[in-house]
């Protein structure tokens, strides 16, 4: 079983969200994700001052297997990016929750953040795959 934290938020596409005091949130994908896709090679990150709705398209990683889109799991403004992703694509194999987040966000809603899955609520989506 995938680790999955519990003070994180989650969506059906894999993608996690962990808001912040100041109304940003982290971004990345969970451990599950990124060991199916096995080791990452690439990842294309959006660019900072991007808007995004919930559920757009917001980037693409890659791996020797396979590519997969990455989506918002919520809308707003895209203030950072892990720049460090661009030569260490691997950060998100080895790091995923930690120095392998994707981009922050700065979030419309933050009560849209307390609409999506639970740890428990995500575990229970990924064992019925």
């Amino acid at each position: 079983m995938s680790n999955i934290p519990t003070e994180l938020r989650y969506v059906s596409s894999h993608e996690w969200v962990r808001l912040e005091d100041d109304g940003t949130a982290y971004v990345g994908i969970s451990e599950h994700a990124q060991e199916a896709m096995g080791d990452l090679v690439y990842v294309e990150l959006p660019e900072v001052g991007v808007v995004f709705a919930a559920g757009d398209e917001s980037g693409v990683v890659e791996s020797v297997k396979a590519a997969s889109d990455i989506y918002a799991p919520v809308a707003g403004e895209v203030v950072a990016i892990n720049e460090r992703l661009e030569d260490e694509p691997e950060l998100v194999n080895s790091d995923c929750y930690g120095d392998g987040w994707l981009y922050q966000i700065k979030v419309n809603d933050a009560d849209e953040v307390d609409g999506l899955l639970s740890a428990s609520d995500y575990a229970a989506e990924i064992e019925a795959e």
